[in-house]
């Protein structure tokens, strides 16, 4: 077992107490290899846990799956220290990756034929802070879009607390990087913020989300959202639900609160009751669904660029692929176009995804 909850000593004591083989943290992964000879080796438990590293290590193997779009890490770690999440724990501080590994891979990555990359971190516009070269997230996205190959940049995801005027004109002048922003708002209620330690107000991501939508034609904003937080009362409910009607997301994960150990939320009184929660959560996606049909039914009749991926997955005679804003299209078209950026015109929508037909050029 490795990863995040393995990091947590009460974890490792129980796995110890179940007969797992090999545990690993968050930061030796790179070790599996040899924590597995070594097991075998000695015939008894390997356990590799370190508790906290500011070296990233670089240069290691990847395998990928065959495909279009590819992930790469810029960072890892987390400063934030929201009150419900146990990221910062367990995978340490905020560490960010050279600007020159960073483009090495992804030059990797185009001569691989992967013609989008989403660049990963917990909060992508922290990156640069800690690094001798004063490079910062938008920087990096500029850097990024010269590597020949790679037609589209994604990445994910954008703390709402630090979103910069830069970022934002950078999405709005480069080409390559996609108008789709995930903010993660969490909760609309400032009293459930402020609990969270999310450090913004509904105010501030509401001028945010103006701004966006104002200085980047087309672009889509997602989200994260929890019900149930400790202390939620009905009225900090409906200031969530009044956020999400507002803001008007293309979509959002959403999620009841459960308890983290080791996090300061879990220690929190007024917990939820799991019904309740239940409750607000299939409200939530009721009000959320109906915004997303009504977007993507204003799609319907109009022409976007799509980057096919393959075959859709529920009709292997059809193709699919994302637009920009990263709305799912299906359409027919022969096999050869895999790979290409293409115009498909909208024909059908539904809640989640969209339907249409080749624009001839």
């Amino acid at each position: 077992m490795g990863g995040c909850m393995a990091q947590l000593p009460e974890v490792r004591q129980k796995l110890r107490k179940s007969g797992v083989d090999i545990v690993f943290g968050t930061h030796n992964l790179h070790e599996l290899p040899w924590l597995i000879d070594e097991a075998v080796e000695s015939g008894g438990p390997v356990y590799r846990i370190t508790e906290d590293m500011r070296e990233i290590v670089e240069g290691q193997p990847v395998r990928r799956h065959q495909g279009i779009s590819a992930f790469v890490n810029i960072m890892y770690g987390c400063d934030n220290f929201c009150s419900y999440c146990i990221v910062p724990y367990t995978r340490g501080r905020e560490r960010s990756r050279e600007p020159a590994d960073i483009i090495t891979e992804l030059r990797q990555i185009a001569s691989q034929g992967y013609k989008e990359v989403t660049l990963l971190g917990q909060n992508v516009n922290s990156y640069g802070q800690g690094l001798e070269h004063n490079v910062d997230f938008a920087d990096l996205l500029n850097l990024a879009s010269e590597v020949e190959g790679i037609d589209r940049i994604r990445f994910t995801t954008s703390h709402p607390k630090d979103v910069s005027d830069k970022l934002i004109q950078c999405i709005a002048a480069n080409r390559k990087v996609c108008e789709h922003i995930h903010m993660p708002l969490q909760a609309g209620s400032n009293e459930v913020l402020r609990r969270m330690n999310r450090k913004y107000s509904r105010e501030h991501y509401l001028e945010l989300a103006g701004k966006v939508r104002s200085e980047i034609p087309g672009a889509a904003i997602t989200s994260d959202l929890i019900v149930g937080f400790p202390g939620e009362t009905s009225r900090d409910f409906e200031d969530t639900i009044d956020m999400v009607e507002k803001v008007r997301f293309e979509a959002a994960f959403t999620f009841m609160y459960s308890i983290r150990s080791g996090t300061r939320a879990a220690n929190l009184p007024d917990q939820v009751p799991l019904e309740e929660k239940r409750r607000r959560l299939k409200h939530l996606n009721d009000v959320q669904y109906a915004i997303a049909d009504q977007i993507n039914h204003a799609m319907e009749g109009m022409a976007y660029e799509v980057l096919v991926e393959g075959h859709s997955k529920t009709n292997l005679a059809k193709l699919t692929g994302r637009t920009r804003s990263n709305h799912i299209v299906i359409f027919s078209g022969p096999e050869y176009l895999i790979g290409r950026q293409i115009n498909v015109k909208i024909t059908k929508a539904t809640t989640f995804s969209l339907f249409g037909e080749l624009v001839e050029e």
